[in-house]
């Protein structure tokens, strides 16, 4: 299969009635989605969208979600997810940048669209809900306008598929553009890391515009297995749901997961339908996955890779917590390289570094990205020779099993998120107030990470930590902002005049 709408394709001949995606009280079987997202890409070729057009979406996690990425994947428009969390500034900018066609949004958002309107060029907006402004469609209404058997024209292999935004070290968002082709390859890798079949039922609840839920239902989908979608995290819910629905596949952050163990009587649930549990970014907690295990039994395995790239995996027979020495160490890795990805551990002058030994993690796979959108600079750094450089540091021990031991880029992973310090300091120094800023992660029970900031107040001047948090608030979205902020006389320094944030992390990267 050439691309993912062949799989849509071919699972409404195959599975008619079978269940794709499952919302509440909400079946949509696979002829029907089938159905739906011609509908949607024709409803838009119909308001002028042409193949790699960019269509945006802006929505919590609702079936039109998917929707919006299949009609994509049939007419080879480029779907810009926009994140909700953003703040009406970091919204435009994503919408400037990725300059979409249309935007198909939830009408809780449209006064934040209508806010934005005289400083976008979208010809058609789109809105999900009764209540539909008088400057946009409702969406059932284009979709009812469309023909069911779609435009006149397909995806094709190496088209763009999907701008995902995600923030850069410079202080503004990156899109990383990833193609038709790249995302069937990750369905296939990603269906053999979940062990998914056809009557795979997986449960997602993190964000869709998040490369999280969108790998794992593409996984699901080549196989032909039902997705189950929460329109947030709610740990009894979930429990309730696996119980009821009998899931087979989840995809949790450890931070979730620890909240979901945390459940009241949650031995009492009967989760014996689980087979995998994916997590993601982070070796699980020990002490979290010992009851993890007790509960869910030997049904962990951990993915690694970022926006840009997918990367290893630790599979589920993988993860012993009484095997060998070595077997229990490979808990603290994230895994062997996934399937047709290569990897490779390079030392400050691009030479392979020996077992053992720590270095760049650098990616080859035909997951990565292709680019990053309107952003020459950036692909240019981190995509050399077809290698796309990580900005991780880490070892292969002799099973090539990965160890990551930093990062190179400036980031916090807090809850599953990632925030890079540099969009924080840069939200922070605009307060008159201060004179200095910086930005480092400490460990948080709860999230992981939090993010902390380390202040100078201008001469003569004074501002609170309620102040600046609340200052960041507005500015940056609310999970990027800082848990704490403390005030000194001066940031220590390097000889090159950088900020040592290996002496802030050994002076305040305690936990808060």
């Amino acid at each position: 299969m050439k691309l993912l709408a062949d799989v849509h394709e071919r699972n409404a001949a195959l599975f008619p009635n079978a269940p794709a995606v499952v919302f509440g009280d909400a079946v949509l079987t696979f002829r029907r989605h089938w159905e739906r997202i011609n509908r949607l890409a024709d409803g838009l070729h119909r308001t002028g969208a042409r193949r790699q057009d960019r269509i945006a979406m802006l929505a919590m996690n609702t079936p039109e979600y998917i929707e919006a990425y299949g009609a994509c994947e049939r007419a080879g428009y480029v779907l810009t997810t926009v994140n909700f969390r953003l703040t009406a500034a970091e919204i435009l900018y994503v919408l400037k940048d990725s300059a979409p066609l249309a935007l198909i949004f939830e009408a809780q958002y449209a006064p934040v669209i209508d806010g934005l309107r005289s400083e976008l060029e979208v010809k058609t907006y789109v809105c999900l809900g009764a209540e539909t402004p008088d400057w946009a469609i409702p969406y059932e209404e284009l979709l009812a306008g469309g023909s069911p058997e779609g435009p006149p024209f397909r995806a094709r292999p190496d088209d763009g598929a999907i701008i995902m935004y995600t923030s850069g070290t410079t202080g503004r968002p990156k899109g990383v553009l990833r193609s038709q082709w790249g995302e069937v390859r990750l369905a296939e890798v990603m269906a053999g890391q979940l062990g998914a079949t056809s009557d795979s039922r997986q449960l997602l609840m993190m964000p869709f515009f998040h490369a999280g839920s969108r790998s794992q239902y593409i996984g699901s989908f080549w196989k032909g297995g039902a997705v189950h979608m929460h329109r947030t995290f709610d740990p009894p819910m979930i429990l309730r749901t696996i119980e009821e629905q009998g899931i087979t596949h989840l995809h949790l952050a450890p931070t979730m997961l620890q909240n979901v163990l945390a459940v009241p009587d949650v031995e009492k649930y009967d989760v014996s339908s689980v087979r995998t549990i994916l997590y993601a970014a982070a070796p699980m907690p020990v002490p979290v996955l010992k009851r993890g295990l007790s509960i869910f039994g030997p049904v962990f395995a951990n993915g690694y890779g970022s926006t840009e790239a997918n990367c290893t995996c630790h599979y589920t027979h993988q993860h012993k917590l009484n095997g060998t020495p070595e077997d229990v160490k490979r808990l603290g890795s994230v895994g062997q390289p996934a399937t047709d990805t290569d990897i490779r551990i390079l030392d400050d002058n691009g030479n392979e570094c020996p077992t053992g030994v720590a270095g760049e993690v650098v990616v080859r796979s035909d997951t990565a990205l292709v680019r990053y959108w309107n952003n020459d600079k950036a692909t240019a750094e981190t995509l050399r020779d077809g290698w796309f450089h990580m900005g991780d540091v880490g070892y292969f021990d002799e099973e090539r099993f990965l160890f990551l031991v930093d990062r190179k880029k400036d980031m916090i992973i807090s809850g599953g998120e990632n925030i890079y310090c540099r969009e924080v300091e840069e939200a922070l120094i605009t307060h008159t107030a201060l004179s200095d800023v910086a930005v480092i992660g400490v460990p948080d029970e709860k999230w992981g990470e939090s993010v902390k900031a380390i202040a100078v107040i201008a001469p003569g001047r004074h501002v609170t930590e309620a102040e600046m948090i609340e200052h960041a608030r507005s500015l940056i979205a609310r999970y990027k902002c800082p848990k704490s902020v403390i005030f000194i006389d001066d940031l220590p320094r390097l000889p090159s005049g950088k900020v040592s944030k290996v002496e802030l992390r050994k002076l305040y990267g305690a936990r808060l």
